[in-house]
């Protein structure tokens, strides 16, 4: 054997592994009618395989030495499966681009001139004027075509991911796990042969059409999937996501109703949610990688996306997962597809035949050739040397995949990122294992030269909700404060950010020191946040009786939880709305002032206070450990405005059957006269308004709930349509104005507002969508 050559472990070179595992890139080409006569040297070389070798796919000889595993990972592969991916992805990340990352709303995103606080990862990064930054997505579009066509296949994909890591750097709010992943697989697509099959450059050169690819290409995007799987899995035992306060709410959603049938609210969440999306993520990897398993991991995970893209808003994500799937079958398996196809549709659609021809991509090993007294359908390849690319690549996939396992779990480095979760949220793959809400936000500002003090409406200057939750974006923002804040005759200003927050269903509790001027407090990505708050998991506990608590009350009753720590005080001020609140001592001391009336009440565990509406009060913690409490209130003018509601429709029910024998006043002859669109508009009545317009769109709800799936097939049809009409007509007037300048104002005014046209039915579903709530997860 020549030196740097690969033997073949004794495995005849007309192979077929049983068990094509996550390394295995055997295939069923070569496969004949071969009998136990005519070939018994295979059929023994078959009998004598291993465990390991039916299983993975590879002995365990070939990661015996640093020369086997460079061997066994350049392996000669079928490309197939990889350029069928490949076009896939590429014509996801297309979709993508218009979507998620934001190309049909890009004017608005990046707005020249205005002050906005924006969120880098690094500082230095600023986005580019309106116009460059349409050539920008321009850019990354064209880039995401090429992968898709495999023309000019890396160009294009140095042209995708170089724009998009510097969008997915240029936002740190608009991060997540599946944004990341996009980016991680356009970086090993750059370094594979993904173009091999059924791509431009294949037409292009005869060499690249249909030639064969190194194993390691198939190995890095299996581990990877399988990586984004079990370490989502691994995040999601946390207790809180095993008792199932993570993501409670969903059981809520329609998707569960059939679950409901047969079993209770509860159970659905900490069963089927909780329960199942955990064993579905710590097991899909293993179900996808074995050949008895396969068709059970696909058929799940294939349910698991599809109903993650009802339950979420997350673009394309459950689309590319979708059509990462196939990675894990066989290599060759479009060929088989594919030949099922007329004969007149072949020339259009991927190559079903001849095999895949030699590329000096791989590393082919000596074989001792078998007669089996048929014709060869094609010559076996030459045996060829270990060369340094090949050396790289292994090392390369090596290095790669170390690293993915290690950052999930790299954060004692970014201590700094360490709010209440994981680290740093975009390369954890600890997906949806927190739930957040919102209680109450307050900045304050503070004029370093006079001591004025004021509040700002949280949100100001930026168009982002997730500063409220991450150190780092705080101080960002603190920082952009501190330089808009001057231009309003406010001289040095101190910022300090009050946020109250609950998670997976905890107690309402400060996030951050609200007695810590921002601006000049220090922060780094190394180090812990010393303005950060401990979570009071001390309290967690209490979150079984909170079940109890509101189990109690009735359905107008609404109640909040608060935890606070010692030496601190919540300001807080009732609306006149909230006629009926009151305050209670769960665990430790209150001090409770009512500021108008100059009072100070002391407040004892299962002591209530009542409050007065239309009044600011304070409460302060004066127990030496945090101390909890709760907020019980009744909205009362929501309360006498559902009963008019319930009136008018009983009223109404009567009219409409017969059986009222008053006749209706003129203020009411609306009920019956004025049920049309825009209609209440006429109504002088403010109460008889708001339950027609309410009538109105609670109709619409149930003719869209209610729509079949042409109907509902049209609808997104219709919106797309526009979304990809507004992208298009603003990124061809951005690119008009880079080549000829920008045109008379009157003249752009027009082009905008043409660009900007809407379907008939935009503003009613934005109604809707009020109406109905979408909360943010």
């Amino acid at each position: 054997m020549e030196a740097g050559a690969c033997d073949n472990a004794g495995a005849p070179f007309i192979e077929r592994s049983s068990g094509q595992g996550d390394l295995s890139g055997s295939s069923d080409e070569g496969e004949g009618t071969m009998d136990k006569e005519t070939v018994p040297a295979a059929e023994r070389a078959v009998e004598t395989e291993s465990m390991l070798k039916r299983l993975f796919g590879f002995e365990k000889e070939d990661l015996s030495s640093w020369h086997r595993l460079v061997c066994l990972l350049n392996r000669p592969t079928d490309p197939a499966s990889l350029g069928i991916f490949r076009f896939l992805f590429g014509m996801i990340m297309a979709i993508d681009i218009t979507q998620e990352r934001g190309l049909s709303h890009l004017d608005y995103k990046y707005l020249d001139g205005a002050p906005v606080c924006r969120f880098p990862l690094f500082s230095f990064l600023q986005p580019l004027p309106l116009d460059y930054m349409y050539l920008v997505y321009v850019v990354m579009l064209f880039g995401a075509v090429g992968i898709m066509l495999g023309c000019f296949y890396r160009l294009s994909c140095l042209m995708f991911i170089s724009t998009y890591w510097y969008i997915f750097f240029l936002d740190k709010t608009a991060w997540n796990n599946h944004s990341y992943l996009y980016g991680l697989i356009g970086f090993q697509l750059t370094f594979m042969d993904a173009n091999r099959y059924w791509s431009i450059d294949g037409l292009r050169n005869p060499k690249k059409k249909n030639s064969q690819v190194p194993l390691w290409n198939y190995t890095l995007l299996r581990f990877q999937i399988f990586i984004v799987y079990f370490i989502a899995g691994i995040k999601k035992l946390d207790a809180d996501w095993v008792e199932g306060y993570s993501m409670s709410y969903l059981a809520h959603h329609w998707l569960f109703d059939p679950f409901r049938m047969i079993l209770p609210n509860e159970m659905v969440s900490l069963l089927v949610v909780h329960g199942g999306g955990l064993c579905l993520d710590l097991s899909a990897g293993y179900l996808l990688f074995f050949d008895a398993t396969r068709p059970f991991g696909i058929f799940f995970v294939s349910y698991f996306h599809c109903m993650n893209s009802q339950l979420f808003s997350i673009g394309m994500f459950a689309y590319t997962m979708l059509a990462t799937s196939p990675l894990f079958c066989y290599p060759d398996w479009p060929r088989h597809f594919f030949a099922r196809f007329p004969e007149i549709l072949r020339p259009v659609l991927p190559l079903t035949s001849p095999p895949p021809q030699p590329s000096t991509s791989c590393v082919y090993p000596v074989t001792q050739h078998i007669s089996t007294g048929l014709q060869d359908l094609s010559p076996a390849p030459k045996a060829s040397k270990t060369r340094f690319k090949h050396k790289l690549a292994t090392l390369f996939t090596i290095l790669y995949l170390a690293e993915q396992f290690f950052l999930p779990y790299s954060h004692f480095i970014t201590q700094g990122y360490n709010n209440w979760t994981n680290g740093l949220y975009g390369y954890s793959w600890d997906m949806m294992v927190h739930s957040r809400s919102h209680q109450h936000v307050k900045i304050t500002y503070k004029d370093g030269k006079t001591g004025d003090v004021g509040y700002l409406n949280p949100g100001v200057f930026t168009q982002s909700r997730r500063w409220k939750d991450h150190g780092d974006m705080l101080k960002q923002y603190a920082t952009c404060l501190s330089r808009h804040l001057p231009h309003y005759n406010i001289s040095d200003p101190e910022i300090y950010f009050d946020i109250w927050v609950s998670i997976n269903e905890r107690f309402q509790q400060r996030i951050f020191d609200p007695r810590v001027n921002i601006v000049k407090a220090d922060w780094s990505p190394f180090r812990p946040n010393p303005w950060l708050m401990p979570l009071l998991v001390d309290l967690s506990p209490w979150r079984t009786k909170f079940q109890e608590i509101e189990g109690s009350l009735d359905n107008q009753t609404e109640i909040v939880f608060i935890a606070d720590f010692p030496g601190l005080l919540l300001e807080n001020y009732v609306s006149e709305d909230l006629g009926n609140t009151s305050v209670q001592v769960l665990q430790g001391q209150l001090n409770v002032e009512i500021v108008d009336e100059k009072k100070n009440y002391t407040l004892q565990p299962g002591e209530q206070k009542q409050l007065p509406a239309g009044a600011y009060h304070k409460v302060y913690t004066v127990s030496e450990g945090p101390s909890c409490y709760m907020y019980i209130y009744v909205n009362t003018t929501e309360a006498a405005l559902q009963r008019n509601f319930t009136k008018l429709f009983e009223l109404q029910e009567r009219v409409r059957n017969g059986t009222e024998t008053e006749p209706l006043p003129p203020e009411l002859q609306s009920l019956i006269t004025g049920e049309n669109e825009g209609s209440e508009a006429n109504v002088m009545d403010p109460v008889v308004q708001l339950f027609l317009r309410r009538q109105r769109r609670m109709k619409e709800v149930k003719k869209r709930r209610e729509a079949n799936v042409c109907e509902r097939l049209n609808r997104f049809t219709v919106k797309k349509y526009y979304m990809l009409r507004r992208a298009f007509l603003m990124t061809a007037i951005a690119m008009r104005n880079l080549a000829v300048g920008l045109p008379p104002l009157e003249q752009l005014t027009r082009e905008v507002a043409f660009a900007n046209m809407k379907e008939p039915e935009s503003e009613a579903s934005q109604d809707l969508k009020d109406e109905v709530g979408h909360d943010e997860l």
